[in-house]
């Protein structure tokens, strides 16, 4: 049971992708998570002569990289401003940088393959607070030498005025599953091994390497990446330095005598918004519309906050009718800048990155450079900064921040587990309540009835009801379940207890 009702535009278009049914005995390295810094470092390491395998615990592209809005581009909003206050100019030239090689490389390998559009790149505004923000960013986009040209008002391609802009052309809007099947398609040839509906179970230590785990067998390597979107194995205590964020996007169908903005854009307003367009199946040209991130489980109607996308989609674009809509999550360092590193234990033997903050397409490739020059004990000299766990003052203070949210919604969850929702009009009922000391989780959805255990296998949360995506989402730490108990995504690594049918 999917807890999405929909899939992405980009899953339900996606070529074939092929992988292997059996899992190798051994490996150099072992991947663990088929999205784009896996794919990527997969073609990576086994193009230079290693045998790599390639695990997925769900398939190929199943969450972040296919549900993404895919936009490659050195112009992300306003990240190179976060990245600057947070960390310094010279990690700022050095996330730059890094950024450049990625685009380079992935670019090189999508040449002739359709799954990439060249489009010129756009951050609005349309008041003071995101004029502000915008001012910020072109000053850090200056000082790491990215060209981005800084306007006030005028015309940008969208039918609404904007107060300011920020302009980067020759960027590109990706179909990310096309990308992902170009990518295993080369590292297959290169001998690797793509396994899906594998999940990586646990990791012990031996003289000359690593036990790998997994529901199918029990497999050696020299090596083991992490390129989930939250690290499978947690031995940094990710989970105190990363925020979970999620938004929908929607694609829309515009009518006849409206054309679609030809450029991709992103808002620096409170209240973002991200648009692009893409092909659907038919080849019709769709408008993608996104933004409005929220924390997963603290948002108490997920529904409204999808409607209020086509409020503001059918305002813009008179007659826009949506054709379909998903969700995309994605996680947060607080120091402001990606991991791209070793992790704690295991003799070094084990590596992962995360904390993209939305720009996977360029952070996940650029992750993919460091972790196979990590491989390789020869790591780009820019790949540096983000080696390192330290939070300094500002990621310090995000920390304490987040953390408090924690707590506090631990400490509610407990206090007053029980929690009616809405009947969703069309036969969907969830409700918490207690039997005994545990919350028990219960829904009925499409006529299936479930109750399962409401506490997060994670670190003890009190699930919250998704009424979008039918879900239940840890406040905690962004875990995510479907109606029967099974983990979908986040820290969480084990199902929710079965509680037997509700009353």
């Amino acid at each position: 049971m999917d807890g999405n009702r929909e899939r992405s535009l980009w899953r339900e278009t996606s070529p074939l992708i092929e992988t292997d049914a059996d899992l190798p005995i051994d490996a150099d390295v072992v991947v663990v998570g088929a999205g784009l810094a896996g794919a990527a470092t997969t073609l990576m390491l086994s193009s230079r002569g290693h045998r790599v395998a390639l695990l997925e615990a769900h398939r190929v592209g199943a969450r972040t990289t296919g549900d993404s809005t895919a936009k490659l581009s050195l112009l992300q909003g306003t990240t190179l401003s976060a990245v600057l206050e947070g960390s310094g100019p010279a990690t700022l030239r050095a996330y730059a940088q890094g950024n450049e090689h990625a685009q380079l490389w992935l670019r090189d390998r999508l040449h002739g393959t359709g799954a990439e559009e060249r489009r010129t790149a756009y951050t609005y505004a349309t008041g003071p607070e995101g004029d502000e923000a915008l001012r910020r960013e072109s000053a850090a986009c200056a000082l790491a030498g990215i060209s981005a040209r800084l306007e006030g008002p005028g015309d940008i391609g969208l039918p609404f005025p904007v107060t300011s802009s920020l302009s980067l052309p020759d960027q590109s809007q990706l179909h990310p599953m096309a990308v992902l099947a170009q990518l295993l398609r080369d590292a297959r040839r290169h001998g690797a091994a793509v396994v899906e509906n594998c999940r990586l179970t646990a990791v012990h230590d031996e003289a000359e390497g690593l036990v790998i785990e997994t529901p199918r067998r029990t497999m050696r390597t020299r090596l083991l990446i992490l390129t989930t979107g939250f690290p499978a194995l947690d031995r940094n205590a990710f989970f105190a330095q990363l925020t979970p964020s999620r938004q929908f996007v929607v694609s829309y169908r515009l009518p006849d005598g409206i054309d679609p903005p030809e450029g991709m854009y992103l808002s620096a307003d409170p209240v973002t918004r991200s648009l692009r367009t893409a092909r659907g199946a038919d080849g019709e040209t769709l408008l993608l519309v996104g933004g409005d991130s929220y924390v997963p489980g603290r948002d108490p109607e997920t529904a409204e906050r999808l409607a209020s996308i086509d409020r503001w989609t059918t305002e813009t674009f008179p007659g826009a009718s949506r054709t379909r809509w998903w969700a995309a999550q994605d996680y947060r360092m607080a120091n402001g800048r990606p991991f791209m590193g070793r992790v704690a234990g295991h003799a070094g033997r084990v590596l992962a990155a995360t904390g993209f903050a939305k720009w996977g397409m360029t952070n996940a490739v650029a992750a993919a450079m460091a972790l196979a020059g990590h491989a390789e004990d020869d790591p780009p000299a820019w790949a540096a900064p983000f080696a390192e766990l330290s939070t300094g003052r500002h990621g310090a203070a995000e920390m304490v921040k987040a953390n408090a949210s924690v707590a506090a919604g631990l400490a509610r969850g407990w206090v007053n587990p029980e929690q009616s929702y809405p009947d969703a009009g069309d036969g969907v009922r969830a409700r918490i309540r207690r039997r005994g000391i545990t919350p028990v989780a219960e829904s009925q959805v499409d006529g299936r009835v479930c109750a399962v255990s409401a506490v997060c296998t994670h670190l003890g949360g009190i699930v919250r009801w998704n009424s979008a995506e039918r879900t239940w989402d840890c406040p905690l730490h962004g875990s995510r379940f479907a109606p029967d108990g099974k983990v979908l995504e986040g820290p969480a690594q084990r199902n929710l207890a079965q509680k037997g049918r509700s009353a």
